[in-house]
């Protein structure tokens, strides 16, 4: 007689299949499909309307002569380099201090996460308008320092640099990322360095940094991650302006698909992104591997 198999605690041994047909079903319709058709879709020349033909790698090879990607593809890589190490290094510090063991800690972590939770919402974005406008409290402030005010939005390193600023005031999530961190190193190992004589900046080069290696080399990616697909930021505050010196990849994308209706052409440019991103990171990986592995 075949027998009705049943683990330790009396479950069925399908149970456990049963219990994750959510999330596998969930994989596959929101996750798998999407990402094998926009593959698919990047080798035809569907714009939505008409039948779709299969063109190859036609719209990749469009690519390397499309002015407009060279141009978004370089300003997404010019705003990845500029932010990246900026968020890291300033996060990097604010955990420092937030680490400290002072009255009233909590809230000022509180005070300093809440930007990450409001994020590029409309009202942020008006907010972030009004502070570089002509007359804003950004060239009121130059002006107060007896500097010439700025034309924020007609100048392309100032609109680069309106970004590049509302990226790092949400620094909320890295910091506590960091902040984990530092919380969970021994603080034995910081009294013994000080009987020896070691002091507070020799302490974080010798002890710190090197036990936070793989965790800024996790906030590194999530970071690289988040610049290369920008897209909120510059759409709502500068539109891409100006003369697309803020015109990045997402945008590019976007405009591709729901302006142009070139659905075929953007879903290339999806995956070109995401190559670009693969890339970037592997690299990052490879030049920073033996240096994590000795922490």
């Amino acid at each position: 007689m075949k027998k009705n198999y049943r683990n330790p605690i009396g479950v069925k041994k399908y149970t456990g299949l049963l219990l994750i047909m959510p999330f596998i079903i969930g994989f596959i319709v929101f996750t798998a499909y999407p990402f094998i058709s926009s593959f698919l879709l990047g080798l035809t020349d569907y714009n939505g309307i008409r039948q779709m033909n299969f063109i190859g790698a036609e719209n990749y090879t469009r690519m390397l002569t499309d002015s407009g990607f060279h141009n978004a593809a370089l300003v997404t890589l010019k705003y990845t380099v500029i932010l990246v190490p900026l968020k890291l290094l300033f996060s990097l510090l604010t955990a420092l201090i937030m680490n400290l063991e002072i009255r009233g800690i909590g809230i000022y972590r509180t005070i300093f996460y809440i930007p990450s939770i409001l994020g590029s919402n409309l009202a942020i974005v008006i907010m972030w308008q009004f502070l570089f406008t002509s007359e804003g409290l950004a060239n009121q402030l130059l002006e107060a320092v007896g500097l010439a005010p700025v034309g924020w939005y007609g100048d392309s390193a100032a609109s680069m640099g309106i970004i590049i600023l509302l990226r790092l005031w949400e620094f909320g999530s890295t910091m506590i990322i960091f902040l984990n961190a530092l919380r969970d190193i021994p603080k034995e190992y910081y009294e013994a360095a000080k009987v020896d004589g070691c002091g507070r900046i020799r302490g974080f080069f010798a002890i710190t940094l090197p036990l936070l290696k793989n965790v800024i080399f996790l906030n590194l990616v999530l970071q690289i991650i988040a610049a290369m697909q920008e897209f909120n930021a510059p759409y709502m505050i500068t539109a891409g302006g100006p003369l697309k010196s803020t015109y990045t990849l997402g945008m590019l994308i976007y405009d591709e698909m729901f302006k142009y209706h070139n659905v075929g052409y953007a879903n290339g440019l999806s995956w070109v992104m995401f190559m670009m991103i693969a890339v970037i990171v592997g690299i990052m990986s490879k030049l920073t591997g033996r240096f994590r592995e000795e922490a």
